[in-house]
């Protein structure tokens, strides 16, 4: 299944493919904030339809982690990311168009102590 989501104003929007049946509810500091749960895919997956100079990049801690935002409404949709070797995206599902949250599977991380 195709996904559509965006930022709030829609600077940034994108398609994102995959069957979304379960996420991740960090509690480190930035997810935390942002309220945001996680779905992980690989990176080719997501798609973005708006330019990719609209997409605004914070990095703290190692840099690990590429997390994008809107620089205009401040919404952050989603995070990019290698997990051994393999691009990965993280998509904030609160993000996403259409999608009944009460039907996924939400697990809590423990990012706080990483």
């Amino acid at each position: 299944m195709i996904h559509q989501g965006s930022c709030h104003c829609g600077r940034i929007a994108f398609e994102v493919e995959g069957d979304i049946q379960a996420a991740k509810e960090c509690n480190c500091s930035i997810c935390h904030r942002l309220g945001a749960l996680r779905w992980f895919t690989s990176r080719d997956k997501l798609r973005l339809t708006t330019p990719e100079s609209d997409v605004a990049t914070y990095t703290f801690g190692a840099g690990k982690i590429k997390h994008h935002f809107c620089s205009v409404c401040g919404c952050a949709p989603f995070a990019e990311a290698a997990h051994k070797g393999v691009p990965m995206a993280s998509v904030n599902l609160r993000c996403l168009e259409g999608l009944d949250l009460s039907q996924v599977k939400i697990s809590q991380f423990d990012g706080r102590s990483l």
